[in-house]
């Protein structure tokens, strides 16, 4: 599978086509169903002060029908089964990301792993964007081959007000600074995208995204989590699910250190045969 080829090889991968209209316009009625009435753990990264708004929310599959059907029953669990080489797959979690036209506030250099209570090779996030996404609308770039560096940065707070900072500083892992101050020295690999298109990217990719400068072009997207057959639970401090804000509105996560993945929280989507 070529997609899978530039996955390991790169850290990122792009794939056409793989969503059809129906699900594309499914998916934009439902986003804006969100953006109009935010989840509890959403964040608002974009002061009240300033132009545009850059939206962030987790979970959503847990309370809103359509983004469940996607996650459960669209081709990205296969996708996801194909690109890990998995015989299992659960899914993790979702993360809308949405900028709005006119919106300065960029999504921070980092890599995905560091933030997760998870560990293993078998892990895939999946790109999905619902509008035309360009550089100039926010698209994201990665660090091409960040992935096997061999290193796991701390990770970086989307905004200083979103309550995940000291959550985060107990890891006490490597500051991205380095890296997210000499971007000019790394090769960097994106595309633009269509709706119906998704990227694929390792976990310990280092990627980051621009603000969206456009001043009519939306950019709704979300980041869905699946994971495989060697993934387990990590119950080191400081990952994103400890926030208490999080915490509070999710059911209580039983796993212990080194425990498969499923659960409640996260369910089973494609059981072996």
């Amino acid at each position: 599978m070529e997609a899978r080829a530039a996955y390991l090889h790169d850290g990122a991968a792009v794939l056409r086509g793989v969503l059809d209209q129906s699900w594309i316009e499914k998916m934009r009625t439902a986003v804006n169903e969100v953006l109009a009435s935010p989840g509890e753990i959403s964040v608002e990264y974009t002061p009240e002060n300033k132009q545009g708004r850059y939206y962030g929310d987790f979970f959503i599959w847990r309370r809103h029908n359509a983004f469940r059907d996607l996650v459960f029953n669209s081709s990205l669990p296969r996708l996801a089964a194909d690109i890990m080489e998995s015989s299992r797959v659960d899914f993790f979690y979702d993360q809308l990301l949405v900028k709005e036209p006119m919106t300065a506030e960029p999504t921070p250099v980092h890599q995905d792993l560091p933030y997760w209570p998870v560990r293993g090779e078998q892990i895939v996030s999946i790109w999905v964007p619902f509008d035309p996404v360009t550089p100039e609308t926010g698209v994201v770039q990665y660090l091409k081959g960040s992935h096997k560096w061999g290193k796991t940065f701390a990770p970086e707070a989307f905004s200083a007000d979103s309550g995940f900072a000291d959550v985060y500083a107990k890891m006490d892992l490597e500051p991205i600074n380095e890296v997210r101050d000499n971007l000019d020295d790394f090769e960097k690999i994106t595309w633009s995208l269509e709706p119906g298109d998704v990227i694929i990217h390792h976990p310990l990719t280092v990627h980051f995204a621009p603000g969206n400068q456009s001043a009519s072009t939306r950019r709704r997207a979300l980041a869905l989590r699946y994971t495989g057959d060697d993934a387990v639970y990590d119950a080191r401090p400081g990952t994103f699910i400890t926030n208490p804000k999080i915490a509070a509105v999710l059911p209580k996560i039983m796993l212990q250190d080194g425990d498969p993945l499923e659960c409640e929280l996260f369910p089973c989507v494609i059981r072996p045969d």
